[in-house]
């Protein structure tokens, strides 16, 4: 698991660090422990994956998705 967590009812945004050094950071979201989503792309830092991942679950809570 990761070391940060963030919950956005229903979602939890899951950051995922890096397996190696200098390696890049991921999210993961997650709704009642089910992965709804996760990043296509590597993060530089724990910041802009948190940044990016909360992006996302604001479209998932807006229906962006649903088109």
């Amino acid at each position: 698991m990761s070391d940060t967590m963030t919950n956005t009812h229903p979602y939890t945004l899951e950051i995922l660090p890096p397996k190696a050094e200098g390696a890049s950071y991921q999210w993961a979201i997650r709704r009642s422990g089910k992965l709804v989503q996760r990043s296509d792309r590597s993060l530089p830092n724990e910041a802009k994956a948190h940044e990016n991942g909360i992006a996302q679950i604001e479209k998932l809570l807006s229906g962006a998705g649903d088109r």
